[in-house]
């Protein structure tokens, strides 16, 4: 079959493309850039357009055919967008002034990609949102000058038509999709004022009384605006950039609920600690948020901000959603150690945990079925490499740089929405040439006194297991106050029930897994004679003191010769407590 998209590989190699799925090889249509100072490249919205600057020009090609539609003479260009239609290839240098201190000479820069003329030049000091935002039909194009927004209709940069003027925009985000044009605006508070974020229709910026929604806080030194795809909610995550309480060096964060029809709320995140990652289903109606201190819960919620499914904790930090909407990957990059978690969304089931050590990108392929993972510099300068996945787990492809040179970026050629139809979520791995990739499970830490010991395991935490918080059989109707409260009663007497049972046939050597939970609330299992009772009672305070011991020597700390005496009558005890419990 032949290769549908590409990925191009930016790097000290030069630039070159990959053919995607199944074939892998370098494409032959796309002429490779040998040079090492390739600062930057950009496809067009749909796919059909790649632009690249080499140091000396900026270069447009037709990718199917790889024709040169233009080039301009831009050596110092060091980011391009295209306009999401197409019409328009924006520019971006640093800006410098003239050794006289006079201003400096426009950087940005808006090219006629049909013509090659440019359109428009404007000054942009900051690379921070340096590029100008359209709207899908590139009905209208805003940019943020001076905190206010300005507003040009049908590409025409030389009138602004509109401006958004508050007392100072930060930050904006127009929304997706058809017209209407939505825009969120943040402004940050001054002098005791709060910071808010307004929702808008374009154009009708006149007065408070105007805005769609608006929703103030105190607590937010910068914030991030998500839009759904249907346009109807934005999520903020604001963040403050120190911890009052010092309990943490990521800052402050809160996640608040934005709908265009005037609703807000907060979203209660029971697990304290930063918020690493928050993402819409591409099916707009629920959001994924990644949060708490390590290890990090990770919950689905619906637009009511109720949660829907609780994924428990574990090592992870971002959460990433197939372009369908129906699979939804969590995983733990950067500090962490690559695992991912592959979940069909539909059901709720795990599909696979491929391991994707070192990793500094990943992103889905717009097919909804690969993934690409890439370890790249500046973030990490050795064994940079990509390697391609199949969602359930399977590693079909995996290049590394050799050892002397660099991978600066690798990414996916993108498509627009519906080219890929979605396909039924498979849980069987994929065939493919290449062994798993199971990295060496690193030994933990054993502190000298402890070396040549026997292996006594000792977890610093237990992690929560996932669990619907879905009613069975229950709509998508949301539960009344009461309902849930009932729901929660029921579930925990439940697992109460079933702890007691557990802990009735339980293997004696597994008693640490229970530990956690408090004893008090479990009924106890009688023998129906209380002296047999009481010893039995006895038995297991001795041996819950033993491993409170063993956690303590695990921990590196010296224990008294007496207390080594009580670890070692561990297997005499726990064979006196096997035979009490099984009447012998």
């Amino acid at each position: 079959s032949s290769c549908l998209f590409t990925l191009p590989v930016r790097g000290s190699e030069g630039l070159y493309m990959v053919n995607g799925p199944p074939s892998f090889t370098e494409s032959t249509a796309f002429q490779r850039d040998s040079g090492k100072n390739c600062k930057a490249v950009a496809f067009s919205k749909d796919g059909s357009l790649f632009a690249w600057c080499n140091g000396e020009k900026v270069n447009i090609v037709n990718v199917t055919n790889a024709e040169l539609l233009c080039s301009f003479d831009l050596p110092k260009a060091v980011c391009l967008e295209f306009s999401p239609k197409n019409n328009v290839l924006a520019t971006w240098q640093a800006y410098t002034t003239a050794k006289d201190g006079t201003a400096g000479v426009p950087n940005l820069q808006l090219h006629d990609v049909k013509t090659g003329k440019c359109l428009k030049s404007f000054i942009q000091k900051k690379m921070q949102n340096w590029c100008p935002c359209w709207a899908d039909d590139e009905s209208i194009c805003a940019r943020n000058v001076n905190n206010e927004v300005h507003f040009f209709e049908n590409n025409n940069f030389n009138t602004i038509t509109n401006k958004l003027h508050l007392q100072k925009v930060n930050d904006f985000v127009l929304s997706p999709g058809a017209q209407p044009t939505k825009v969120a605006v943040y402004v940050p508070g001054s002098k005791g004022a709060p910071s808010f974020v307004r929702l808008y229709q374009y154009p009708n910026f006149n007065g408070p009384q105007s805005a769609l929604a608006n929703k103030s806080f105190f607590k937010a030194d910068k914030v991030t605006m998500l839009w759904n795809k249907k346009a109807t909610a934005v999520l903020v995550i604001a963040s403050t950039e120190v911890d009052k309480t010092g309990a943490s060096y990521y800052g402050e964060q809160t996640l608040h609920y934005i709908a265009t029809n005037g609703e807000s709320a907060v979203v209660q995140l029971p697990k304290n600690g930063p918020i690493y990652d928050v993402v819409w289903n591409p099916n707009s109606v629920e959001f994924c948020a990644v949060y708490g201190f390590m290890p990090a819960k990770a919950t689905v919620f619906n637009l009511k901000c109720d949660p829907v499914f609780d994924f428990g904790t574990g090592p992870r930090n971002a959460a990433y959603y197939s372009p369908h909407g129906h699979i939804l990957v969590l995983a733990g990059f950067g500090n962490l150690r690559g695992q991912m978690e592959v979940w069909d969304v539909k059901n709720y089931k795990l599909i696979s945990k491929p391991v994707a050590s070192d990793s500094t990108y990943f992103a889905w392929c717009p097919d909804g079925e690969h993934i690409v993972t890439a370890t790249c510099a500046p973030r990490l300068r050795v064994s940079n490499g990509y390697k391609i996945w199949h969602y359930t787990g399977s590693l079909l492809h995996s290049y590394e740089v050799p050892s002397n040179e660099e991978m600066w970026q690798v990414f996916w050629q993108p498509f627009l929405d519906g080219v890929f139809p979605a396909k039924a979520v498979k849980y069987q791995a994929v065939p493919s040439e290449l062994p798993s990739a199971e990295p060496k499970p690193a030994q933990a830490y054993r502190p000298p006194a402890l070396r040549n010991k026997p292996l006594t395991s000792s977890k610093l935490h237990e992690d929560e297991p996932p669990q619907n918080m879905k009613p069975p059989g229950s709509s998508d109707k949301p539960l009344s106050k009461t309902a849930l409260k009932n729901q929660r009663k029921h579930e925990a007497k439940k697992a109460a029930k079933q702890e007691a049972k557990a802990d009735a046939n339980q293997e004696p050597a597994q008693s640490s897994a229970s530990q956690n939970a408090p004893r008090s609330t479990v009924p106890a299992v009688t023998s129906g004679d209380p002296e047999v009772d009481k010893k039995i009672k006895n038995l297991k305070k001795k041996l819950k003191a033993i491993e409170q011991l063993k956690e303590q020597a695990a921990a590196g700390k010296q224990l008294e010769k007496n207390q080594l005496e009580k670890i070692q009558k561990e297997t005499a005890l726990l064979q006196e407590l096997e035979d009490l419990e099984l009447g012998l």
